[in-house]
């Protein structure tokens, strides 16, 4: 004879064997600071012992709460560059680490054209409790626009003048001028920069180029722009056609990592030996970039520390603080594409 099923423990149950009030325990079950530590620690272990299992559906719907936070990739600049690039899927999988130990879900969203009331749009669905978003693109008139509203976000890209946001990325400017003052210093004069300056963060790094070419030694060349997209192929196609216009140069400072690479498939597959004839510096630190050959030397993003930034900067917003921006340094990975390594 099958003996009766024991009936699930109640957050009463929970009070009356840690001998607090239910209210207590609810808190304590929240993480609530209003309950001192060790009495928390208590209540939860008395709850994992019992097999108490915390209704979370509920509890949001009292808070108003989803415990889920929405990343969110805007790309009307450039609708070809997938989630699958390496500097994607790179940021995206330490913020689904940060998110996860902070007890919240990620939704995951890309914005692509037509775009108008994007924004607006994601807020009134309230399907999560903030917005981390990833790159301004060409939305940095929505993006101030949206500082006014009660929507919680903070933003992945380049510090603007004049920006109302928060936004935690490197200084671009700054680490684009590292670069390329490397190369000036290996004796390159000639160096042209691959990308589209139409995003923020690729306007940034191509005044830093300007700024340490500005300031090079005699002899350094003015600043060439070779226009190209963010996808491998447009990157190789752009390169190729700047080789057919016989306009002589010994380096290339490229805009990503993925452009960088690109460009010396480019160079290779014209018969220019890398580093002898171009040197090439990329910028992201893609894990890629060590593995190529020659190895790409490269300006290093923090994305471990930007990924904890952005997650704790949103929840700062969420419970209503002020937060400020942050601007990082870059690091320069000196390789062999370059024609010097360390």
């Amino acid at each position: 004879m099958n003996s009766k099923p024991k009936s699930a423990t109640t957050m009463a149950d929970l009070a009356r064997l840690a001998g607090v009030h239910v209210s207590t325990v609810s808190r304590a079950l929240a993480d609530s600071p209003l309950v001192e530590q060790s009495v928390r620690k208590r209540i939860i272990k008395l709850a994992s012992q019992h097999g108490y299992v915390v209704n979370s559906t509920a509890r949001n719907l009292r808070s108003g709460r989803t415990q889920t936070l929405s990343v969110v990739i805007p790309l009307a600049h450039e609708l070809g560059q997938g989630l699958t690039d390496p500097f994607f899927s790179s940021l995206l999988s330490h913020l689904a680490d940060e998110i996860t130990e902070k007890g919240y879900g990620m939704l995951l969203q890309k914005v692509v054209p037509p775009m108008d009331h994007w924004f607006d749009q994601l807020a009134a669905a309230r399907r999560s409790d903030g917005i981390i978003v990833i790159g301004q693109s060409t939305e940095h008139k929505v993006l101030q626009a949206a500082a006014y509203s009660e929507v919680p976000f903070v933003v992945w890209g380049g510090h603007l003048r004049g920006q109302n946001y928060c936004v935690v990325g490197t200084d671009n400017v700054s680490a684009a001028r590292m670069a390329t003052e490397h190369l000036l210093r290996l004796g390159r004069r000639r160096i042209v920069f691959i990308g589209d300056p139409v995003s923020p963060e690729i306007k940034l790094r191509y005044e830093g180029y300007e700024q340490a070419l500005a300031h090079g030694p005699a002899g350094t060349a003015k600043p060439v722009m070779v226009k190209a997209h963010l996808t491998p192929d447009a990157a190789y196609q752009a390169t190729l056609e700047h080789l057919r216009t016989g306009r002589k140069f010994d380096a290339v400072f490229a805009a990503s990592d993925v452009i960088a690479i690109s460009a010396m498939r480019a160079l290779s597959s014209s018969g220019i030996a890398i580093p002898e004839q171009v040197a090439v510096v990329g910028f992201d630190g893609i894990d890629l970039g060590a593995h190529v050959h020659p190895a790409l030397t490269t300006l290093r993003q923090d994305l471990t520390r930007g990924a904890k930034l952005l997650v704790t900067q949103l929840l700062r917003r969420i419970a209503g603080e002020t937060v400020e921006s942050v601007k990082m340094p870059g690091e320069l990975v000196v390789r062999e594409s370059c024609g010097e390594s360390r």
